[in-house]
């Protein structure tokens, strides 16, 4: 049975739980759980991270904790009792571990690792305090350690700064708000400017000397030196080398390592330099013999130096070379250092260029505690610690020194009868009162421990050496007395014996007989002579002796011959124990000399400070001595000398010595008399005041009053103690008449000087110091009225001096610090005086920094929800004097400008949050009686008003996320809860007082506005916290967004009628509210829209106000970021359902829906947004919402956004074609006109003429940049023509010249032809714009179907690509998924002029072939019926699908969606002439190509004149005669009469091509290939028989063959064929530029392409099977199989191998797959993109251009007519015409082939660049020679009834052609070629039929001819010829041929020719060019 549990109530689950039972709750190792029940081992409960779901969990997987219950029973909250720092560690390194995962997947290695390692150390101190086993120190310690790396932590994860209390983290509802700003604004300050150290210190480690003649022992000595004094600072760190530079010492990091103390600010700069001194211990000179002599000594050897600034970079110098000097000149020796400092090193040698001291420095800062405790292990290992000389700047009580320093100087010596200078050596001994040398007091420095005796360095030969070494003797003070110093001089010798013979000696006292020790300064010491062999031990023999010049003892004359020697040190004594002082001395022995008492008192002034504190206590005891013994004759000095001494302790130097005196008042102090005195002398003073013209000596009396009221405190207390409390009346009517003196005093206003202000400042400032004194006396109200009564009396004018007036409030604000305010009792008795004085500041805005801190230590006082009678009266005191007034000053700090420096805007910054806090205080603090007073306290209405506006507006600032720093969301939650507290009590004074009648339109809207930016604050949003977080701020606030909503929709629905004073006003902050992600807020608040468009009907009959705002702010707000997909199904179903019953229910529904629309996209769009680049998917939402502005909503400026918008992307993604089109948007809602516009987005204020002119600007670069030259042209004419208008002349020749550059760029420059693609977006996870939509693609250069697929899914990842072609039926529709349908498509240009146009260059045609496409096709081949198996194509049909757009590609987008797309299916037969029609082009293609020599290798037109040839007699097109030639297929489809005959015509003309294409290939085949062209001739001519051709020569003029330019995509790049106007062919000479830089095909792709097409273009494949799963040769490379076709795309030939149209399992798909590689695609597979008029060049009316002859929606004559004109179109009535009257006909050479590996069948690009444009007057294609043999069957012509077009001489009539290989501009034309003129291609429009030309021999034939046969001339002469302008044609002769033709035809053509150059033709107009409307 479960059972309620009682004390098991919290637990950490040790081992992971999987929940598989029933009711099992799934726990992970680590979480916390609140258990509810227990049974039988079980516990039930749930986990704190996941309170909603509860369940069971074994209770041996829970470790329980000790916990306390609140609100025990259903809704109890529990909360562990272990200490708060660990319950903050455990949270926030749960925090932590879930962000520090995300380091490492946003890649911050760097601080992913920190972070790692903190945590680390956070778990291991974590431990060790739940051990428990630490001391209290320790404990804080660790505690101090485990706060600090979590707020580091803390601040570099973001997270939020935590105020702490004695390292715990403080609940803000148990301190007064105050308090906690504090707090948090000491942690922030703590955390942004660390405090500066005011020590210094600076670590050394000696590692080595470097030097190459070492090999003696070295000295090294390390000072600080002060270049600008000339002294040394620091006392010496000496350490010691062996002979290999190394330390001595190594294992003793003390002897090599040492740290210099105590450095002071002031101490860091430049001219402090660490000065390094090298002595060599050995022989006398550095290169004597090594048994010179055995004697060592010291000898200068370097010095160096470093200045202390280089280490003040804060950066560690390990291992620093400084250069070492070596000493010339030993005389300068003692000046080295100083002689480096000042650049003066020239001087000396450097010891070698690598040679130096190596050495470690580091600068170290904080008081030598926190050294020792940042850097332990340095003080671990040892380091010897190296002071300061002297005492530091701060000394310290109970410091003991007693150190002597002692300076070597220099000394004067005679030569004592030798020839050369000694040289001297001196040694030093200490020796004591009893002779006998003191052991281990000479120290060298801080590194050596102290020695017994010292001996200098030797100069050589020098008798004036001097030495300037510095020496510490810490002699103890005991033995100070008696003992001196002796010094030894001797002469060593640098003889064998290297002897040294004492010559001299000198000696110095260290204590005068009177006490005083050595004074400090040089003493020049008497050098006394004496013998080699003097005993100096017995000490009494020279002590009487004098030791010092200028002191003699008595007149002895000995010492006179001593004079000429000397001997000078310096002495410096550092004691706390010992003086130098004679007048401290008199002072202190006062007894002995009571004479001299009152000069001793006057002296005292002059006594330095350091001498007075080190004698304190006994000065102070002397005083009070001298005071008892007699007060009236020394009273006034004593009271002095005391107010000297404690001023002095004022200074920093010596403040540390205020406790020594506390100490001695409290314990030592023993003048129970003295306090009489010190009454009557100090109110003696105070009533001088304000006569007294100097006040110097006053001030020092006033600021020392603190002590010396301390000292009558206490002499009171003894006197009292010692009299049972005698005399109390009349003390306290001293102290009343002192204060009654000081009042006065005070209450004086400053005249003339300002001497008296001076003083009251000085008063103020020390007064309050007095309160805790006079508490020891008096009862606390008795104090708290005296100190009233004082401040009270200070003046209140306020043109006092503004210094007394902050001094006076500094007073206050010590007095709100102090003791005595914190008893509640005086604090009622001084607030009134505290908030009398701080109204008058802050009404003037004065001193508003102390203000605050006045005011917050108010405000810390006063606890929270305090109930006290006395706190509440201090509220309503406060309340009425201070809120006022606090909400102005509030206001006005807030309305300033913010300080520029740093330092001051820090400033302002915590004067503004004080303030803020104070006021928060005071509300918080605030009951519902304050309230009520408060209300109840304005006399009228408008005061109200006027209080309501400004509360509100401070609100608002206090809102403000500038107002607090970013991560103090502790007091923004305290701040917002005070606020909503506050606003919930005055919203009831709002409705009572401010409605109906009284209705104030600015107070409620002040009301609004304050309650929307409430709801909106980012630490508001609980959905942005992590979970932890969100809950503790639920469970202390609750959510107060919904608190403040239904506040407003209470507010909202008691406004009536006034509602419509917010209408649309208050539409876009409401909505912004809506748009939160809060159920309970959404609930509340969208139904006031409905509620507006209800009021919004009312009053205007519709709500077009509301609709409008509706939509502007929904596209800010959700550009922002905010809304979702569930506010907008909210949005739209709760207004629904409101608006059910409504009469206005149909255009509010209307209403809803728009908006809602809009949502989606903008939803979308936003979506897209987040995405890192441009992509399709951004440009098309930007597209659809750019729409939606502009058709359902017309929002103009929205849209004119939305373009820049567009534009801006396009240009990111380099789309510079859609950009220009993006932009022309905006330029069409534009005008030529003079009217003004305003600053708009980037454009300044300018006319709307100069707005367009910057637009077309723009724009003409845009098209310019995509190579969209013609679109600029026009543009560039438009805005030349208002040049003109203007007679702009010098910008209209601008804009000519750019409209010239165009053309130019489009005639020579390279453009590359775009791929499209048809992209499906099907199912419901696409964004809405893509939703089941299907869109065609403009692809990016050279990008194909495999590059744009695997862009699609890169854009979507989580999309599928669909393996077939079909369309997706509705599962797919509303599948939660992302289908992709991505296949190739070509493009049907919608205009057939200018592509149709001969002579046009392919360059421009290359333009209409890919601009301003609407429409695109796609086929699908499919069999219908049954499939004959010997023969597939008689049931092969094929599926068209064509795709019609909603706009022309390119547009503004790169996609556009496809608005309508129509289905048709093509006949077997139909698609057998098609198929025909692409390989007869893809034939005379290539035989044009390998003509003009464009072929470097005739592999291709090998290869595919084998696949044709070889296929046609194996079967091939005989497949087609099998299946549509045979009576059944005519009898049974007797409508395809006409594509019967069309089909014939085609296997004809393919013959005629074969032929030519042989000659052709026979003049260019290689010597090897020839048994492969003989096989070729052959085949053919079974191939002939089995099409039925006997003659073929006489059906050579019957059957027109067609060598258009090429389509336009495939024949870009061929040079165009210009026509001269009496119709002879023009051959353009191509430019050196023009040719394609490579083949068609590639090198890697030939072989496959020719063995491909050998197989499979005329059909020999086994099986149709082969046609549906087509694998790319193993040769082929990416090159051939991405951009050609299959070899089976132009299979068109039937082969009984084929199989049946049924596929088999294994390739069911492959036929409908198109996401697959394009050999793989149906489109460009098995039957090719049928090609377009435009693309076959097939010629029709212009108006019906676009249709081509094999639609099926055509009728077959439609079809049959008006085959496409060409070079090789021999059928016209104009040609016929022209060959009667001229015998010579030239024939065409055949269209060049760009540079690709596509198939004829395949309009792709070119992968290689295309050649440039050519001009129609260039070029150097060679003509075709006519064929040796001509058939003349004039009985084939005329009864042919397939044979169409004029009667001119066909293939079979040419000759292989031949290509000169000159390159003159025109062949000389060879007399025995015949060649005949190319008719015009254009016929002439003569409704009556045209007479047929007439040659030799054929005329009887001609005549017979009655009637017309189909496709015959008669149908082709209806149209007017538009021949190339005779200006431009160039005539061409072409190159002998190579069998002579015969004379006959050679001759009449000939003639002929002759005949016809005579004879220009009119010169037509050009038709213009046509570009899209822009």
């Amino acid at each position: 049975m479960w059972i309620p549990t009682e004390h098991e109530k919290y637990g950490v689950v040790i081992a992971s739980f999987r929940g598989t039972v029933p009711y099992g709750l799934s726990l992970e190792i680590g979480d916390t759980v609140q258990i509810l029940e227990k049974c039988d081992g079980w516990y039930r409960g749930f986990a704190l991270k996941n309170p909603n779901i509860k369940g069971i969990f074994p209770s041996s997987y829970v470790h329980l904790k000790n916990a306390c219950v609140k609100n025990k029973g259903q809704f109890e909250m529990v909360i562990p009792t272990e200490d708060s720092v660990i319950t903050e560690m455990t949270s926030t390194l749960r925090d932590w571990g879930t962000m520090w995962k995300q380091l490492y997947v946003r890649n911050e290695g760097d601080l992913f690792h920190r972070l790692w390692h903190i945590m680390n150390e956070i778990l291991d101190l974590r431990r060790q305090v739940l051990v428990g086993h630490l001391t209290h120190d320790r404990m804080k310690d660790v505690k101090r350690h485990i706060t600090a790396r979590l707020d580091w932590g803390n601040e570099q994860l973001g997270l939020d700064l935590v105020p702490r209390k004695e390292y715990a983290m403080v609940d803000p509802e148990d301190i007064s708000i105050t308090e906690l700003y504090r707090l948090m604004e000491h942690r922030h300050r703590k955390k942004d400017t660390p405090v500066q150290a005011s020590s210094h210190h600076l670590f050394v480690q000696m590692k080595s000397l470097m030097c190459s003649n070492l090999g003696e022992e070295l000295e090294v000595i390390f000072s600080l030196f002060d270049s600008k004094e000339n002294r040394p600072i620091s006392e010496r760190f000496f350490l010691r080398l062996n002979r290999n530079g190394l330390p001595k010492a190594p294992d003793k990091p003390e002897r090599h390592c040492s740290l210099f103390v105590d450095l002071g600010s002031s101490e860091l700069r430049k001219d402090i330099y660490i000065t390094v001194h090298i002595i060599r211990i050995g022989r006398m000179g550095a290169g004597e013999k090594k048994n010179a002599c055995s004697v060592q000594y010291r000898r200068p050897f370097g010095c160096a130096v470093l200045s202390i600034a280089d280490l003040l970079t804060g950066e560690t110098k390990d291992d620093l070379i400084l250069k070492v000097y070596m000493c010339n000149t030993e005389s300068e020796w003692y000046q080295i250092h100083e002689n480096i400092i000042k650049k003066l090193n020239a001087r000396y040698n450097l010891t070698g260029s690598n040679a130096g001291l190596a050495v470690s420095l580091q600068l170290l800062h904080g008081d030598i505690e926190q050294i020792r405790r940042e850097y332990s292990s340095v003080f671990s290992h040892g380091v010897s610690i190296t002071r300061k000389l002297g005492f530091s700047n701060i000394i310290m009580p109970g410091e003991m020194r007693n150190d002597l320093y002692i300076t070597i100087e220099r000394g004067e010596f005679e030569k004592g009868g030798k020839s050369v200078a000694r040289n001297v050596e001196v040694t030093m001994f200490i020796v004591d009162s009893s002779g006998q040398a003191l052991k281990d007091f000479i120290s060298f420095g801080s590194g050596e421990p102290p020695a017994s005796e010292y001996h200098s360095f030797v100069l050589y030969h020098n008798n004036s050496p001097r030495w300037s070494e510095l020496l510490k003797l810490p002699i103890p003070v005991d033995k100070f007395r008696g003992a001196h110093i002796r010094f030894e001089f001797r002469h060593c010798s640098t003889k064998e014996k290297g002897e040294k013979k004492l010559f001299g000696f000198s000696f110095v006292p260290l204590m005068q007989e009177d006490g005083r020790t050595l004074p400090d300064g040089t003493h020049e010491l008497i050098v006394h002579k004496c013998e080699e062999n003097t005993n100096l031990q017995d000490t009494t023999r020279y002590l009487k002796l004098p030791f010092s010049k200028g002191i003699f003892l008595g007149n002895n004359n000995q010492a006179m011959k001593a004079t000429k020697e000397s001997f000078c040190i310096t002495s410096f004594l550092c004691s706390t124990k010992l003086t130098q002082n004679g007048d401290m001395l008199d002072l202190l022995k006062w007894r002995t000399h009571p004479d001299k008492i009152t000069g001793c008192l006057s002296k005292l002034k002059e006594i330095d400070g350091s001498e007075i504190v080190k004698f304190l206590q006994d000065t102070l005891d002397t005083l009070f001595g001298i005071l008892d013994e007699n007060s009236q004759k020394y009273g006034s000095k004593v009271f002095d000398s005391l107010v000297h001494i404690i001023n002095l302790l004022q200074d920093s130097k010596f403040h540390h010595f205020k406790p020594v005196m506390d100490t001695y008042i409290e314990s030592h102090f023993a003048g129970a008399l003295a306090y009489r005195d010190l009454i009557k002398v100090l109110k003696w003073y105070v009533d001088r005041i304000t006569e007294a013209e100097r006040q110097e000596h006053i001030q020092e009396v006033l600021k020392a009053q603190e002590y010396i009221f301390k000292y009558i405190v206490q002499s009171r207390r003894l006197f009292s103690l010692a009299t049972g409390g005698q005399n109390e009346e009349e003390f306290r009517c001293c102290i009343q008449e002192l204060l009654m003196s000081v009042r006065f005093f005070l209450s004086q206003e400053s005249k003339g000087s300002g001497a008296l202000s001076q003083s009251q400042a000085v008063f103020l400032s020390s007064f309050p110091a007095v309160y805790s004194e006079l508490l020891k006396l008096f009862d606390v109200r008795e104090v708290a009225n005296l100190v009233q009564d004082t401040l009270g009396s200070l003046p209140t004018i306020l043109h006092v001096d503004d210094s007394l007036q902050a001094i006076k409030l500094q007073c206050i604000g010590k007095t709100v610090e102090s003791q005595l305010y914190t008893n509640p009792d005086s604090r009622y008795i001084l607030l009134p005086v505290v908030l009398h004085h701080l109204h008058i500041h802050l009404q003037e805005q004065k001193d508003l920094i102390m203000c605050a801190r006045i005011l917050s230590n108010v405000f810390c006082l006063i606890k929270k929800n305090s109930s006290e009678k006395s706190v509440l009266e201090e509220i309503d005191v406060i309340v009425t004097s201070l809120l006022d007034i606090l909400l102005r000053t509030i206001l006005e700090i807030t309305s300033r400008p913010q300080p520029s420096s740093s330092a001051m805007r820090f400033q302002f910054q915590d004067v503004t949050g004080e303030f803020v806090a104070c006021l928060l205080s005071l509300l918080r603090q605030m009951t519902d009686r304050h309230y009520q007073q408060l209300l109840d306290s304005f006399n009228t209405k408008e005061e109200l008003r006027d209080f309501l506006l400004q509360i509100f507006t401070v609100f608002r600032i206090l809102i403000r996320p500038e107002m607090f720093p970013k991560d103090w969301t502790v007091m923004r939650l305290v701040a917002n809860n005070v606020i909503i507290t506050t606003v919930l009590y005055l919203s009831d004074a709002l409705r009572k007082n401010f409605l109906n009648e009284n209705f104030d339109y600015k107070i409620w809207d002040s009301y609004f506005y304050l309650a929307v930016i409430f709801i909106n604050q980012l630490c508001l949003q609980l959905e942005m916290f992590t979970p932890s977080k969100k809950k503790k701020v639920l469970e202390k606030y609750g959510d107060m967004r919904v608190t403040m909503g239904c506040e407003i929709f209470s507010m909202w629905q008691n406004l009536g009628e006034h509602k419509l004073h917010f209408i649309p006003a208050l539409i876009g902050p409401f909505l912004e509210v809506t748009l939160i992600p809060q159920q309970d807020l959404r609930n509340v608040m969208i139904p006031i829209f409905h509620d507006m468009m209800d009021w919004e009907q009312r009053r205007s009959g519709n709500f077009k106000q509301v609709e409008a705002k509706l939509i502007d702010k929904l596209d800010s707000l959700m550009s922002e970021g905010k809304g979702d997909e569930t506010y907008r199904e909210l949005f739209n179903s709760i207004l629904l359902k409101k608006i059910e019953r409504e009469t206005w229910r149909e255009s509010g529904v209307s209403l809803i829906a728009t908006v809602t629309r809009l949502m989606e996209r903008l939803l979308d769009y936003r979506d897209c947004m987040k995405m890192g680049e441009v992509d399709g998917k951004k440009i098309g939402c930007t597209v659809s919402l750019l729409n939606f502005y502009k058709t359902e909503l017309n929002k103009e400026e929205m849209y004119i956004r939305y373009i820049h918008k567009l534009y801006d992307l396009h240009l990111k993604a380099q789309n510079f074609t859609e950009a220009a089109y993006t932009l022309l948007l905006y330029d069409e809602l534009l005008e030529w006109s003079d009217r003004p516009l305003r600053e708009f987005l980037t454009y300044p204020m300018q006319t709307e003429w100069q707005r367009k002119e910057h637009l077309h600007l723009t724009i003409i670069q845009n098209f310019d940049r995509g190579k969209c030259w013609e679109n600029g042209i026009i543009l560039c004419r438009k805005i030349a023509e208002q040049y003109e208008s203007y007679y702009d002349y010098r910008n209209l020749s601008k804009m000519r010249m750019m409209e010239a550059s165009l053309y130019d760029k489009i005639m020579d420059q390279q453009r590359l032809e775009p791929e499209f693609f048809r992209v499906g977006f099907y199912g419901k996870k696409f964004p809405f714009f893509l939703r089941n939509k299907e869109f065609v693609c403009r692809g990016h250069d050279y990008e194909r179907l495999e590059a744009f697929q695997q862009r699609m899914l890169n854009e979507f990842p989580h999309a599928i690509a669909m393996q077939h072609a079909n369309q997706p039926d509705e599962t797919i529709f509303q599948a939660e998924a992302q289908y992709l349908q991505i296949y190739a498509v070509t493009p049907i240009p919608e205009s057939q002029e200018v592509l149709q146009r001969e002579g046009v260059p392919d360059n421009i045609k290359s333009f209409y072939k890919v601009n301003h496409i609407w429409k695109f096709r796609y086929d699908r081949p499919f069999h219908k019926g049954t499939k004959d198996k010997e023969n597939e194509f008689k049931s092969l049909w094929v599926e068209r699908t064509s795709l019609y757009l909603v706009q022309s590609l390119p547009g503004i987008s790169r996609w556009f969606e496809v608005e309508k797309r129509e289905v048709v299916e093509m006949s077997p037969l139909e698609n057998a002439i098609e198929v025909l029609e692409n390989k007869n082009q893809q034939l005379k293609t290539l035989i044009s190509q390998c003509q003009t020599r464009q072929m470097q290798n005739i592999n291709p037109l090998t290869m595919c004149l084998n696949g044709v040839i070889d296929a046609a007699v194996n079967g091939g097109v005989s497949r087609y005669q099998e299946a549509f030639f045979v009576k059944e297929y005519i009898l049974s489809h007797p409508e395809d009469g006409e594509k019967i005959a069309r089909l014939r015509e085609l296997m004809l003309e393919q013959a005629q091509i074969l032929e030519f294409g042989l000659a052709v290939h026979e003049k260019f085949v290689p010597q090897d290939m020839r048994p492969l062209h003989k096989k070729l001739v052959d085949q053919f001519f079974v191939m002939k028989s089995s099409l039925g051709i006997q003659e073929f020569s006489a059906c050579m003029q019957a059957s027109p063959v067609h060598f258009p330019n090429g389509s336009p995509r495939v024949c870009r790049n061929s040079a165009p064929a210009s026509v001269s106007p009496d119709g002879t062919r023009v051959i353009p000479r191509r430019s050196p530029l023009s040719y394609p830089a490579v083949n068609r095909y590639s090198s890697s792709s030939l072989s496959s392409q020719a063995s491909a097409e050998v197989s499979n273009i005329t059909g020999q494949s086994e099986s149709s099977d082969e046609v549906f799963n087509m694998q790319p040769s193993p040769s082929t490379s990416s090159l051939s199989s991405t951009h050609s076709a299959s070899p089976n795309v132009t299979s068109s030939a039937p082969s009984s191998a084929r199989a049946s149209p049924l596929l088999s399992d294994k390739h069911k798909h492959s036929r409908e797959n198109s996401c697959l590689s394009p050999r793989e695609r149906p489109c460009s597979a098995i039957y090719p993109t049928p090609v377009e008029p435009s693309q076959r060049m097939l010629f029709n009316h212009i108006g019906d251009g676009a249709l081509p002859r094999s639609d099926p929606n055509l009728s077959a004559p439609e079809k049959a007519v008006n085959p496409t004109p060409s070079s090789w179109s021999l059928d016209s009535g104009k040609e016929a015409k022209n060959m009667s009257d001229s015998g010579k006909l030239i024939s065409p050479p055949v269209p060049p082939r760009p540079t690709q590996t596509a198939s004829p069948a395949r309009h792709t690009t070119s992968i290689s660049p295309s050649p440039a444009g050519r001009s129609p007057l260039k070029g150097s294609v060679q003509s075709f020679t006519p064929s040796p043999v001509e058939y003349h069957s004039p009985g084939l012509i005329s009864n042919s009834p397939v044979l169409s077009g004029s009667y001119s001489s066909g293939i079979s009539s040419l000759s292989r052609c031949s290509t000169s290989e000159t390159s003159g501009f025109e062949n000389q034309v060879n007399e025995q070629s015949a060649p005949v003129p190319v008719p015009v291609p254009l016929p002439v429009p003569v409704p009556v039929p045209m007479p047929v030309p007439t040659y030799a021999g054929e005329e009887p034939v001609r005549k017979e001819s009655k009637t017309p046969p189909p496709y015959s001339v008669y149908e082709r002469t209806l149209r007017r010829p538009v021949p190339l302008p005779h200006s431009l044609s160039i005539p061409v002769t072409p190159e002998p041929p190579a069998l002579p033709p015969k004379p006959l035809a050679a001759r009449s053509s000939h003639l002929e020719n002759g005949a016809r150059r005579t004879d220009p033709g009119p010169r037509p107009r050009p038709l213009p060019r046509k570009v899209s409307q822009l």
